[in-house]
């Protein structure tokens, strides 16, 4: 049978739509302030949700123990509980299916002498972020768990953005597969393509930074940041020296986003307009174009989520959309690659 045929690349499209839902799901479980709820880390038997009263008592229970209950949800019901629990437990088992989905077929692909080596070892890299991901989610769980009731927006950045990795990897693979042969281009032109992605992935960490804050609840005025003021004073007294307001205040690292979604939108379109400069083939043109669509998209979003205070579906519009882009950067990059 021939190596790295259909069926490996299905495989490997099917774990970038789980990746997606899992960061779906990680979005609503972060805006529901859900992710706090299941306090113990059970691989296997934490796979089954509590099935009766006295397990949900038992897990509420364990959950009244840590900071999240004692210093703000201590008015929660049994019910109100089960609602929060709901989308943790969902997000752990979307994670848990997502590396069976990987492991088994691979190993199936292996046997079957259906891999070539570089695809081994690319699937070997991708299993390995896979794993390393899962660490991150618990690292990022745990930080609040100790003596505060929210988890550290570091934490929260580096889990989320190891997502989005994940995924476009997983992307790239498939598209090594997908197209085999790569059309030699301007080199300045693909470096471009290059920087773009790597300031859109900054900016998804500082999107990190403001969820895990709650920074967008605050300055929800645009273009300026609070009525007829560029920024407002707070950036400069939250925190010293300066710099820590722009990773750890609320009201700079908001800044940073905002301007960051300006240097993107700019990126994007002189990737654009050189890209009408250059000789290219029907699908680069497509993966300009689209990338042009996804940005103006998200800039709006950004900026409607802004002005409503974050609302739920709002929020995870956003986040979903982020998601797009990083996927129509990493197949323009792609697409332009020798």
């Amino acid at each position: 049978m021939k190596k790295d045929n259909k069926k490996v690349i299905y495989w490997l499209l099917l774990g970038c739509l789980l990746i997606f839902i899992m960061v779906v799901v990680g979005g609503i479980t972060r805006l529901t302030h859900s992710g706090l709820s299941i306090s113990n880390y059970k691989l296997i038997s934490g796979t089954i949700p509590p099935m009766n009263e006295v397990e949900w008592n038992d897990a509420f229970e364990l959950y009244k123990q840590y900071p999240e209950y004692q210093k703000i949800n201590n008015q929660f019901t049994l019910e109100d509980f089960k609602d929060i629990y709901f989308w943790e437990w969902l997000h752990r088992v979307i994670g848990r299916f997502i590396g069976v989905v990987f492991i088994i077929p691979f190993l199936y692909f292996l046997i079957r002498k259906q891999l070539t080596k570089p695809t081994i070892k690319k699937s070997i890299i991708l299993m390995l972020l896979g794993g390393f991901q899962g660490f991150l989610g618990w690292f990022m769980v745990k930080s609040g768990l100790i003596d505060r009731p929210d988890v550290s927006h570091y934490r929260l950045a580096m889990h989320l953005t190891a997502a989005f990795i994940t995924f476009a990897y997983t992307f790239w693979v498939a598209l090594d597969l997908i197209y085999p042969t790569k059309k030699i281009i301007d080199i300045k032109f693909r470096n471009l393509i290059r920087w773009g992605l790597v300031v859109l992935v900054i900016q998804i960490i500082y999107g990190a930074f403001v969820a895990g804050l709650d920074a967008g609840l605050l300055h929800n005025h645009w273009p300026l940041m609070n009525d007829g003021a560029l920024i407002h004073e707070s950036v400069y007294i939250e925190q010293s020296p300066v710099i820590k307001n722009f990773v750890e205040g609320k009201s700079g690292v908001q800044f940073i986003h905002r301007y960051l979604a300006y240097i993107v939108v700019g990126l994007i379109l002189l990737i654009w307009y050189r890209g009408k400069r250059i000789e290219k083939n029907n699908l680069q043109t497509k993966s300009l174009h689209l990338l042009l669509i996804i940005v103006g998209i998200q800039f709006f979003l950004g900026v409607f989520t802004l002005i409503y205070r974050v609302p739920i579906v709002l929020g995870v519009l956003h986040q979903i959309t982020a998601f797009f882009l990083l996927g129509a950067m990493t197949f323009s990059l792609h697409r332009f690659s020798k």
